[in-house]
């Protein structure tokens, strides 16, 4: 069959019916698919993002909930909150440049006198503050001291963003507290003052200040831990822990809890990172301070109630050999002579655990339960000597720095420690060696004046032989009414004291 032929065959044109449908179908399908499938991907695109952002309706609300509870916060606490600017302006002579002819070449300092003579320096400082109270065009500020301490220009910016000039109502160093006051005829909101003894580990804490000069800002965390202690520059504050943000600028600021109520004074962090918030900040709880408030506002400075003990927390040897392991509360290890303290029957050694029925945890929060007595009023201790609970009452007085400064009255003036298996192997004592060791002497105390160093090895007072802290305490109350003096191992010396007449 030739070529013409094939090509008007039957099965030729069948063959190419056949191979034409399948080319139209193919590229029917192909054209199908080609406009189907954008459409096919956007809508699975959409499922997955809905699946993805979906969440459980009822969480969800929870979220949304705390976010609105977070806001609202925000919107209570923001506008009592201010921006504190100091600026603290300092005197300095200018050097001599001895032996240099500086102004023969050079002329005077820029700006400045001549040589010998004095020029002003001036330092700013950034804090924050919480508006606590009005009378009238006054608005009064609280904020720590050390914000305020050194300045000599104070001034307060609002949340609306007005500035003012401010002066220093009244400063508290040993609570590192002060006031500030401004004038205008403005309204503002003051700060709703919570219960800090309500807070609770675990409860939500969120910081309101100026860190790093960004005022008006907010940051959320937990309070980590309560009643801390060891504040910086002798604060006796049992301080609120928290991990919330808290950086420089922040002090003075408030911490507030979920209700937007002030529940603490932002204070100070523990850093190692040259000031760097490590989730470690700390607030004078506000309960401390709310007394304070009024009496600054009232007279310029806060008043504490005095007991007139130096008081100690037993480490682990001393607690042992005082058979007071497990017990909480505060060594009296000296008392000042005529003092509330001495006047109630209190002794060098008693061991206070109730102050008015509650139970003391240690030195700062005795410290800080007797400062809010009022003089006059009567102090319920109970304490345990030689082992044996009792109960004093103590009438409390007005504290005085004069008088809590009289180191001459501080008896008997020497802290002292257990001897320990550590402290035997670094003095190379033998093991039946007894006494205490003098740990610190204060000075122009009794047992200064009467020549006792620190190091010294007590192992007598008044010719009565010392075998332990336990005795050495005993026999101080005993035998001590008229005099005192002390046998003492010094080196390889055993030697006496003077004496020390009452």
């Amino acid at each position: 069959m030739n070529l013409a032929q094939k090509l008007s065959s039957k099965n030729f044109f069948v063959f190419n019916l056949v191979l034409i449908g399948a080319i139209f179908g193919f590229s029917l399908a192909f054209l199908s698919f080609s406009c189907s499938t954008p459409a096919n991907k956007t809508a699975h695109a959409q499922t997955s993002g809905a699946s993805a952002l979906a969440a459980p309706a009822s969480a969800l609300a929870v979220a949304e909930s705390l976010q609105i509870t977070f806001r609202s916060v925000a919107d209570t606490a923001l506008p009592s909150v201010v921006e504190l600017k100091t600026v603290s302006v300092q005197r300095r002579q200018m050097p001599q440049y001895d032996g240099i002819p500086w102004e023969f070449f050079f002329g005077p300092p820029e700006g400045g006198p001549n040589r010998g003579q004095e020029r002003e320096f001036r330092s700013q400082g950034l804090g924050s503050g919480i508006i606590v109270r009005q009378n009238q065009d006054t608005y009064y500020v609280l904020t720590n001291h050390h914000v305020v301490n050194e300045a000599n220009e104070i001034s307060v910016a609002t949340y609306d963003g007005k500035e003012f000039s401010a002066t220093l109502v009244g400063k508290d160093e040993r609570k590192d507290l002060a006031m500030v006051a401004f004038k205008s005829a403005d309204t503002f909101p003051l700060a709703a003052l919570g219960d800090s003894d309500a807070v609770k580990v675990g409860d939500w804490a969120i910081a309101v200040g100026n860190p790093m000069g960004y005022m008006s800002s907010v940051t959320m965390g937990i309070i980590s831990a309560v009643g801390r202690t060891g504040g910086p520059g002798g604060n006796i504050n049992d301080f609120i822990q928290t991990d919330t943000s808290i950086n420089q600028g922040n002090s003075g600021g408030a911490l507030v809890n979920i209700q937007g109520e002030v529940i603490g004074i932002n204070t100070w962090i523990s850093s190692r990172t040259g000031g760097g918030s490590m989730g470690l900040g700390f607030a004078i709880p506000v309960n401390n301070v709310k007394r304070s408030i009024d009496e600054f506002i009232s007279s310029g400075q806060t008043s504490y109630g005095w007991l007139g003990v130096a008081l100690l927390d037993l480490d682990k040897e001393s607690a042992q050999a005082l058979k007071l392991e497990g017990t909480r509360g505060a060594l009296a290890s000296q008392i000042f002579l005529d003092s509330p303290a001495q006047r109630g029957g209190i002794q060098p050694g008693d061991f206070i655990t109730h102050l008015n029925g509650k139970e003391v945890r240690g030195t700062t929060p005795l410290t800080l339960a007797v400062g809010e007595l009022k003089p006059g009023e009567q102090a319920r201790l109970r304490l345990i000597r030689d082992g044996q609970s009792q109960e004093l009452t103590v009438r409390i007085e007005a504290r005085s720095d004069a008088v809590a400064g009289q180191n001459r009255k501080l008896w008997p003036g020497v802290y002292v420690m257990p001897l320990t298996d550590t402290i035997r192997s670094n003095l190379n004592l033998d093991k039946n060696a007894r006494g205490v060791i003098a740990a610190q002497i204060t000075n122009e105390s009794p047992a200064h004046i009467i020549g006792l160093q620190r190091e010294d090895r007590i192992t007598g007072i008044n010719g009565e032989p010392v075998g332990g802290i336990e005795s050495f305490y005993r026999i101080l109350r005993e035998k001590t009414g008229k005099e005192l003096y002390f046998e003492v191992v010094r080196g390889n010396s055993t030697l006496e004291t003077l004496k020390y007449k009452k």
